[in-house]
């Protein structure tokens, strides 16, 4: 059945290969390598040295070494990949599965049955595979630039090449190989957590490489002793600053102190951005580094209206006679790469301006909060009133409870609630603790009936977690939203053992299920949609709580969303 290299199955159905009981996605592959070997292997022994510890000063430790001792190359690439930077997929993930299946001399679906148990493709390849019969010295850098140049060859060739690669790594090289090649590496490190090894490797201060870091640059087009050791601030005009981010307040300000040393503002529901004004040009990025000048060309006049040397952080908003547009209408420019005209008459946008991060080509995020707004202000209302900035005005209060009702004002707004600043706060980088924070609404909530379950990836590979919800319309039961988040991984075990034992129709990967069980929902938003048969769409849907006091006849109707999306539609 099997060939002369295949596993032979024990109890269970199990492969040998996956020890048994496992299913975290990441951990069998605990192999130590000598930081004396090959780059891959050095690359490889920090990924081990990360993947076996929670502790964040070992995480630390592990990067630092690695940044000291590793080739400059490798360095830069390691700092690409935790920075989000990964090379695009050039092979399909069904091709991998195959060849390595091959490779193994196991049928197809012994392959496709032990995938789940591991919990992560990229794993399971690299368990099932025979061992190596040569050993490379080829560097990190080596292996991305091969990984990127499958692309350009047949698929008879990139079979060719990457069982080559296969075979001439052990099974931690190969498994980091697999994640790269697959476009979804991740090494369970925060940037921030990066740049402070990075530090203590370098002796450049964080703040400092947080902001060398920011920005449209990748290994192929810098290096690292320009990027991190030799860094030009006039090298690329474009660069934005790390953007400052506050912690959720769940219990309210009441334990803030005096509420003379704070100000207050609204949560704008739009999109995080940070305008640049230098060279004569402008540039906007958003919070996730992605640079979006060209999808709100009207903010190209700010050029004419303010100086250059200016470093704006604010909320670009679809904005219409003084009052913002529900974020539906913005999401409809999300994506774009150029916008139609019948667009930029339906939603045109603003920035609307929270803070001042340069002013007169100096960096300013040092000095405290106050005095960056009465710049900010200065600045913005030099501006005609039909530039597209407008302020971000301040919301009075003298006490909490003030702030509390302005606070339950925020819908009415189409805010999501109010944003806290310590008047002496500098402008950080990352989520910081004490100075800023975000005060949200509560969410809209809704009761529904689970209808459909999908198992989900990685180390939930082997439990239902992606869910379809309905309500009802008459006697009929009409879906409207899916969630996968919400649920402790008790629940999560408990449903899938329902699911199993409760399944009525298969649809490829969906069950359908009995209708019996209501979850509440909540979400930060609803919208009409004509794609959706409920013809509405909820914005961030999540399980807040399984409401196992509530039969399914109980549950929300179609009617309840419709009067949701009238009042916050």
């Amino acid at each position: 059945m099997v060939g002369a290299e295949a596993p032979a199955l024990g109890a269970g159905g199990r492969c040998p290969a996956v020890p048994a009981g496992r299913n975290s996605g990441r951990g069998a592959l605990h192999f130590r390598h000598s930081a004396n070997g090959n780059p891959m292997k050095r690359f490889a022994n920090l990924f081990t040295r990360l993947d076996q510890t929670t502790k964040t000063s070992l995480k630390v430790a592990a990067l630092s070494d690695y940044f000291r001792e590793a080739p400059e190359d490798d360095r830069l690439w390691t700092i690409a990949l935790l920075s989000g930077r990964r090379p695009k997929r050039t092979v399909t993930t069904t091709r991998l599965r195959e060849w390595a299946a091959e490779r193994a001399g196991i049928p197809l679906w012994l392959f496709e049955e032990s995938y789940p148990i591991v919990g992560d493709l990229a794993e399971t390849i690299a368990l099932v595979l025979p061992d190596a019969e040569e050993e490379s010295d080829r560097s990190l850098t080596h292996w991305i630039s091969h990984i990127k140049s499958l692309s350009q060859h047949a698929e008879e060739e990139r079979k060719r090449q990457v069982l080559e690669a296969w075979n001439q790594m052990g099974k931690t090289e190969r498994f980091v190989f697999n994640k790269l090649i697959t476009g979804g590496f991740r090494m369970g490190v925060s940037q921030k957590l990066m740049t402070r090894a990075l530090s203590q490797a370098t002796g450049v201060e964080e703040p400092d490489l947080a902001h060398r870091l920011m920005g449209d640059w990748s290994p192929e087009t810098t290096s690292y002793r320009a990027l991190i050791l030799e860094h030009d601030p006039s090298a690329d005009l474009s660069k934005p600053y790390p953007f400052y981010l506050a912690y959720q307040l769940d219990e309210g300000p009441w334990e803030l102190g005096d509420p003379a040393e704070w100000a207050a503002e609204r949560k704008w529901d739009g999109i995080r951005g940070q305008l640049i004004l230098r060279g004569g040009d402008h540039y906007l990025w958003s919070r996730g580094e992605e640079l979006m000048t060209d999808r709100f060309p009207e903010l190209a006049v700010l050029k004419d209206f303010l100086p250059m040397g200016t470093v704006i952080d604010g909320e670009v908003l679809a904005w219409t006679q003084d009052a913002p547009l529900p974020f539906a209408q913005l999401q409809k420019r999300i994506g774009r790469k150029t916008v139609p005209k019948k667009l930029l008459a339906e939603a045109p946008v603003i920035l609307k301006a929270y803070d001042l991060l340069e002013h007169e080509g100096e960096d300013v995020r040092s000095i405290p909060f106050a005095e960056r707004r009465n710049l900010l202000e200065t600045l913005v209302e030099r501006a005609p009133p039909e530039a597209p900035v407008r302020l971000s005005p301040l919301v009075p209060f003298d006490h909490w409870d003030a702030l509390a009702a302005e606070r339950e004002r925020s819908r009415d707004l189409q805010a999501e609630g109010v944003m806290l600043k310590r008047l002496d706060s500098p402008y950080r980088d990352g989520r910081r603790k004490g100075d800023w924070w975000k005060w949200k609404v509560d969410p809209l909530t809704v009761d529904a009936v689970l209808i459909y379950a999908q198992q989900g990836h990685g180390r939930r590979a082997n439990l239902f977690t992606d869910f379809t919800f309905a309500v009802w319309s008459g006697n009929e039961l009409v879906p409207f939203t899916k969630a996968y988040s919400g649920l402790t991984d008790a629940e999560f075990r408990r449903i899938t053992a329902w699911v199993r034992k409760n399944t009525l129709e298969r649809y490829g990967p969906v069950r359908a299920v009995k209708p019996e069980h209501v979850f509440e929902i909540a979400f930060e938003g609803i919208q009409e949609s004509p794609r959706h048969k409920s013809g509405v769409a909820l914005r961030f849907p999540r399980m807040a709580r399984w409401r196992h006091d509530k039969p399914a006849q109980e549950a929300n109707t179609l009617n309840d969303l419709r009067e949701m999306l009238a009042a916050y539609g």
